[in-house]
């Protein structure tokens, strides 16, 4: 199935987790594939993977915190590949801190990335996309954007901007043929996400409150990514996907869904306590 054959689409923070995932799987279904991250080598290494693959690539490091830079990519892009029809801004970070702890620049720098640097780079591709009245835009949200998590304001704030911006620029741009969606994923398993949460808390917490009781992986939030950027989602717009497990479809829950809070032992037939 080539749902993308023809098209080429931006993805940034695409040199590991979901944004190589993303490029990959567009790639596999036709797409010729824009590439920027500040992760030289593995930029480089996605870039050669996907060249081997024979897919038309485009590479540059850079940093999506300096609109300029995003613009003259985008209109290389445009040189080079074609016409833009999409874009996944996938960079980001996290600087978890209690709040009266927070420095000012982990703040900021989480800000800058998350939704600073998102917002240049929807407001370049869909200057051009504009032109050409056809295109669609995913950017990542989170769990996060649904609720308040402790030591992560500055997450938090991002990634509620982050919807925001989404749900904005999709009111914005519908009618003239830009759509703009966004998934929200639970965690993820890549090595920022092994590396920064202690493995109790991924236990004992995350993974207990998610029914579906793993963590996804990135190849998953990639599908969900290239629905929305495909025709099969030509009536979506503006929508915020969940994309986590089944995490935010319940509260008060543990034991994968399976704590029935009821006195009778019989609603809990076949459970293990």
């Amino acid at each position: 199935m080539e749902r993308f054959e023809g098209r080429t689409y931006l993805i940034t923070g695409a040199a590991r987790g979901i944004g190589a995932a993303t490029a990959r799987r567009l790639a596999a279904e036709g797409a010729a594939i824009a590439l920027a991250d500040l992760d030289c080598k593995g930029l480089k290494d996605l870039q050669q993977e996907l060249g081997d693959r024979k897919t038309p690539v485009l590479a540059r490091v850079l940093d999506t915190r300096k609109s300029e830079h995003i613009e003259g990519f985008v209109a290389e892009i445009e040189h080079t590949l074609g016409p833009l029809w999409g874009a996944v801004p996938c960079a980001g970070i996290a600087r978890a801190q209690p709040a009266e702890f927070m420095r000012d620049d982990d703040w900021t720098a989480v800000i800058d990335v998350n939704l600073t640097g998102v917002f240049y780079v929807c407001r370049a591709v869909g200057r051009v996309m504009l032109t050409h009245g056809r295109g669609a835009i995913v950017n990542i949200a989170s769990i996060t954007s649904l609720g308040g998590q402790p030591g992560r304001a500055n997450y938090a704030a991002s990634k509620w901007g982050l919807v925001g911006l989404t749900k904005t620029l999709a009111t914005e741009w519908g009618r003239r043929g830009l759509r703009v969606n966004a998934v929200a994923p639970n965690g993820v398993d890549t090595p920022m996400i092994r590396d920064g949460i202690p493995e109790d808390f991924l236990n004992h917490v995350m993974l207990d409150r998610t029914p579906l009781g793993r963590l996804a992986q990135a190849h998953e939030i990639a599908a969900a990514a290239a629905f929305l950027l495909s025709d099969d989602a030509a009536y979506v717009n503006g929508a915020v996907l969940e994309v986590d497990g089944g995490l935010t479809a319940g509260f008060l829950t543990h034991r994968h869904g399976a704590d029935f809070a009821m006195k009778s032992g019989s609603a809990n037939s076949g459970e293990n306590a």
